[in-house]
């Protein structure tokens, strides 16, 4: 795993630039990038989305998703991957939503986040990739832990995407 200065290196040095949309992390994600000096070109734009009808209404989140699958689902972490990407222009978007602390209405357990990359090469091909952790601590702590580790798997998903393309 990345630490976040290594992170924000490698978006610079792979042409990428970044967008965000984030519920539980609330911009912790795009603010560890900003963080770092000389970050700017390697950071499009961030969207907190903590409330459902911003994730319908900015992003597009279908509200259907949300029924289906929860709003702490790797589900709905694409859906809003998809819908910052598409507003920002990015090749590289991180959606990120969970529970931090208490439980969600499904009896979702407290520190459960969900994520999602997405990789758009200069042709247009995209490819997603999505994952769920649990982390234990209190409240910001797992939004710390988090955002430290959507960054942190930026490359292995960036590799990946690279074997994709090429299979």
């Amino acid at each position: 795993m990345q630490t976040t200065k290594e992170a924000a290196q490698f978006l610079l040095r792979h042409g990428l630039q970044l967008a965000t949309a984030e519920s539980c992390t609330a911009g912790l994600i795009a603010a560890r990038i900003a963080d770092i000096p000389g970050c700017g070109d390697g950071l499009r734009c961030a969207v907190v989305a903590y409330a459902p009808s911003i994730k319908e209404g900015v992003l597009g989140v279908p509200r259907e998703t949300i029924k289906r699958y929860g709003l702490t689902s790797e589900e709905v972490s694409l859906a809003m991957a998809r819908g910052v990407m598409r507003i920002a222009q990015a090749n590289l978007a991180i959606g990120n939503t969970g529970l931090a602390d208490g439980r969600g209405d499904d009896k979702t357990p407290a520190g459960t986040q969900c994520f999602a990359w997405i990789f758009r090469r200069a042709g247009g091909e995209t490819f997603e990739f999505t994952e769920t952790v649990r982390f234990h601590g209190d409240r910001n702590s797992v939004r710390e832990s988090a955002a430290e580790f959507a960054l942190g798997r930026i490359a292995h998903y960036y590799e990946k995407s690279l074997r994709h393309a090429a299979a």
